[in-house]
């Protein structure tokens, strides 16, 4: 039994709105309708209800930003359909949710490579994009027996081929994919960081914010450098 309604959850984001946090949304690309709630603020309410999948999907139908980024956390996926994420992927408003809220939900569930192996497909940026970070997310959690690292690594081959003419948030999700696979899955170190230095500095417009694109080949060395290959984490949603 939910221990909070789809009410009460956004009576409770619409008190926590900050203008500030609203402000710098947007600023990144947020659209409405949305609070404006910081991510720490959500994580109270996330551990009054824990897991709650049926809430979960009534707050992301608000397509309230905020509390579509709380359903993502919220959601169980064990209890999460195939159906469900291709919806969720499909409506995303921007990248906020597509690019962490679904490829977190989706990786952590049984549907994770069958998934992001079609949305890098999709000639939908936000899909397209939702995919590498659903392969960057698999990469952080799943053992290595577990993943097709063979495929993986034919993955970074086409980065290096596709980077330079892919659509923006795409390039940098690949970017983070390079990343991921390159220090959290060993055998696939020294193939990520060829793919980082052929490739270079990616260039993605971050529009009006302070952001940078994390050099992939400077941030595997220091890696290596910090003994910091092949850790895993638990979870993918924070």
């Amino acid at each position: 039994m939910a221990t909070m309604t789809k009410e009460q959850v956004m009576k409770e984001l619409e008190k926590l709105a900050d203008p500030q946090t609203k402000k710098t949304w947007t600023r990144h690309g947020a659209k409405e309708p949305f609070f404006g709630v910081k991510i720490g603020e959500m994580k109270t309410i996330q551990k009054k209800v824990k897991k709650d999948h049926k809430l979960a999907k009534e707050l992301y139908e608000t397509g309230n930003s905020d509390a579509m980024y709380l359903a993502g956390l919220i959601a169980d996926e064990k209890a999460v359909t195939k159906e469900e994420l291709q919806h969720w992927v499909e409506t995303a408003p921007w990248h906020m949710v597509s690019e962490y809220t679904v490829p977190w939900l989706a990786a952590e569930s049984r549907y994770g490579m069958e998934l992001a192996t079609q949305w890098i497909d999709s000639h939908k940026e936000s899909i397209a994009s939702a995919g590498w970070n659903t392969l960057a997310s698999l990469c952080t959690i799943k053992p290595d027996e577990e993943l097709d690292v063979k495929l993986l690594g034919k993955l970074l081959k086409r980065v290096e081929k596709d980077i330079k003419k892919a659509p923006n948030r795409v390039k940098y999700t690949m970017n983070c994919f390079m990343i991921a696979a390159g220090q959290c899955v060993e055998a696939l170190t020294d193939p990520a960081l060829a793919t980082a230095d052929k490739v270079g500095k990616v260039e993605v417009d971050m529009g009006d914010t302070s952001c940078k694109v994390t050099d992939a080949g400077a941030y595997l060395r220091s890696m290596i450098d910090r003994g910091m290959i092949g850790r895993k984490k638990k979870h993918a949603r924070c």
